[in-house]
This record gives structure tokens, sequence and C-alpha cells, in this order.
């Protein structure tokens, strides 16, 4: 069963075994070796239109038709899922949203780790305008060092999003010690200007299938959720801030899983993580159709 046994440290991102040190006042920036790679896709909330969703594959946890939702912490274990096509990725992430594409007023501030086919396949912290980066410790889109192994110690990272309630801006912040990293201020949003009114967290896979011939696209670590502790994926000691701002551990939430032959999700509680759930899966299959 999960019990939460490593969370990021120090010198969890590649760069950071070079023992270089950012200046204070200065933060660290991924170099782009290739700026002309296009920006192709990026993650979506799972009530997104098929039209607008086409690819996107799910298996979540949430907490939908909130009246005011301030904030949401998490825990949960990095892997690193096999992605053999270059434009599909592999993610698990926090979510918090307001608004929807059907009346085009759909804001998010999204945050976790990503696996893809070596390639930029999303519009992340620094890629675009938006994100201010505070910390001169963490790099945005950096690679990390550690990740799960199958049966063997899990390594966890926690996030926090919350929104502060003086300056109004979505914060970032990582570890067990809830570092910031920086924020999204609240002039760039609409709808999520004053707050949120649901949470996801969970897995996403892009699997487009372009080439016409199926490829890996895992999710989570990918097992199913049923194979537990171990050896599936996991979001543990989930917390939300509703009306009173305060981090409160969440006491129940919906499971979905929209392609469940591929990627599950499951239910599960104890003493160390709470209410929590499994993700993931293996995705498509070389000898059959996908999708």
């Amino acid at each position: 069963m999960p019990q939460i046994e490593r969370d990021v440290q120090e010198n969890w991102q590649i760069w950071h075994e070079t023992g270089e040190k950012c200046p204070t006042g200065t933060i660290p920036i991924r170099r782009d070796l290739d700026p002309k790679v296009s920006h192709k896709k990026k993650p979506k909330v799972h009530e997104v239109p098929n039209s607008a969703n086409m690819g996107h594959k799910y298996a979540i946890a949430y907490m939908i038709d909130r009246q005011q939702v301030y904030g949401t912490r998490a825990t949960f274990n990095v892997w690193a899922p096999i992605v053999e096509e270059s434009t599909d990725f592999s993610l698990a992430q926090i979510w918090l949203a307001s608004g929807s594409y059907e009346t085009a007023d759909l804001s998010t501030v999204e945050a976790g780790w990503q696996a893809d086919g070596y390639n930029n396949t999303g519009c992340y912290g620094l890629d675009r305008p938006g994100f201010v980066q505070t910390s001169s410790n963490i790099a945005i889109g950096a690679a990390i060092g550690r990740t799960s192994t199958f049966g063997g110690t899990p390594f966890d990272m926690t996030l926090q999003i919350w929104k502060d309630p003086f300056s109004g801006h979505w914060w970032l912040a990582v570890g067990p010690n809830i570092v910031p990293i920086g924020y999204w201020p609240a002039t760039i949003f609409t709808t999520l200007s004053d707050h949120a009114t649901r949470v996801e967290w969970g897995g996403e896979v892009l699997y487009r299938n372009l080439s016409g011939v199926n490829t890996v696209a895992q999710m989570g670590s990918g097992e199913y959720a049923d194979k537990g502790y171990g050896k599936a994926a996991y979001f543990c000691n989930l917390k939300v801030a509703e009306n009173n701002h305060t981090l409160l551990p969440v006491q129940d939430f919906g499971v979905l899983a929209d392609h469940p032959k591929y990627y599950t999700v499951k239910k599960s509680s104890n003493r160390n993580c709470g209410n929590h759930f499994y993700f993931g899966g293996p995705g498509p299959q070389r000898s059959g159709a996908f999708f």
C-alpha cells in the first residue's frame, strides 16, 4: 500500500548533477537546442469536446462543480512511460480549471511531469508568456534524474498550486517543504482570475497514431491501476482548499478512465495516504486496432 518514502529533495533534476547553481536573483532556463521545432499539442482538461480533444486519453480523479476552489496539493510518483511516436506524450499532473470550451472561457493551471518521444510536444512554463519563475534552484521543463522502479522504491514529487489571497496570483510549489517555484499572474486569466470550480489529478496520454502503425504510448508505470502499490502509478495525500483557502484532505472524489481497455483508474484508502488512487496502463498493442 502507498507509503511516502521519498520526495523531491536537492539534486533531483539532471542539471543539478553538474554542481552548477544560479546566482541569487537569476533563474535557470532550459536551453532550446532546436528553436525551429513547433509546439504541437498541449494537455487538455477531460471535459472538452471531442473535436478539440482528439487523441487525448485520460485516467483521472476529479472534483467538479465546486463553488470556490483556491488550491490543491498532491504527492505522486514519477515514472518513465514508453512513448514511441515523436508527436505523442504521456503525463501525470494536477489541473485547476474554470469555465469551458463550450462557452469559450476555459482557463486552467496545470503542473506535473511528462514523457514524450524526445520531442517538444507541449506548451509549458516558460515556453509561452504567462508563468513568472522565482526559483533559482528548479528549472521549468528540465529532465528529472530519478524515477520509480517496478516493485522497488518509489520516487515521489509533491506539488501544490494555490491562490494568494493578497496578490491574487496562482502559485506553484514543489517538495515536502512546499518551496515556491513561481506564479501565474491573476491578470492573464478570465474565469480563473478569482477561483477555480473543478480540480483534477491523474494521467493523460496524447496518442494520434499518425503513422497508421500502432506505437507504444504507456501511461504511468505502464501497468493497470489494479496492480497496486509498487507497480502502478498513484496520486496520494490529496488536498483541496475551498471556501476558507485552507488545504484539507479530500473526503471523496470521482474517477474517470475514458478508454479502460488501455488505461484504468482505481480508488483506494489507507492511513498513510488517505483517500488516494492508482492509474495507468500499457496503451495500444501492436497487434490490434487502437481507439
